[in-house]
């Protein structure tokens, strides 16, 4: 039996009801309320067979952008799948021959290299906010609020019925 694979489908643009219903003749879809992201269950050998399946199914259907698993592989990875322009591709096939690897490797760490940089970024900027904060506040006050802030959007006050 060939596994499922569960696969979300980013959009350049909302789907027209027309593209969706012409998507959905070839698999089944669910659309998010704005029409920008759907998501499919695709049977394949592989989450990476999944995604090319995917891609080849839909692409001159729906104005697919980036397809993803939705579950982390079983390296802990979310496999992604994207279609370059001709010059990015292009750029990106001269530098993996220069560096020896495989056009894919080089995206990957490429792609990594730019997420571990928004993520120092983030924690920066959350840094440069919390130092703000305790510069007038006590780190007692500051994690009091937090917490309490955190509780309420975790667990949100009922709102009175008439």
């Amino acid at each position: 039996m060939t596994p499922h694979h569960a696969v979300e489908i980013t959009l350049t643009r909302p789907a027209t009801p027309g593209e969706l219903r012409n998507g959905r003749r070839r698999m089944l879809l669910a659309a998010n309320a704005d029409r920008t992201r759907l998501m499919t269950v695709h049977s394949a050998r592989s989450p990476a067979g999944a995604l090319h399946a995917v891609r080849r199914l839909l692409d001159e259907r729906l104005p697919v952008d980036v397809l993803t698993t939705h579950y982390p592989d079983h390296g802990g990875q979310i496999l992604l799948n994207v279609t370059l322009p001709h010059a990015a591709d292009q750029a990106l096939r001269q530098a993996a021959a220069v560096l020896g690897e495989r056009p894919q490797n080089v995206l990957r760490q490429r792609v990594m290299a730019a997420v571990g940089r928004d993520a120092q970024e983030r924690a920066r900027r959350l840094q440069t906010r919390l130092e703000g904060l305790l510069a007038d506040h006590t780190p007692e006050e500051v994690l009091t609020c937090a917490a309490a802030l955190l509780h309420s959007r975790r667990h949100p006050a009922p709102r009175a019925t008439q």
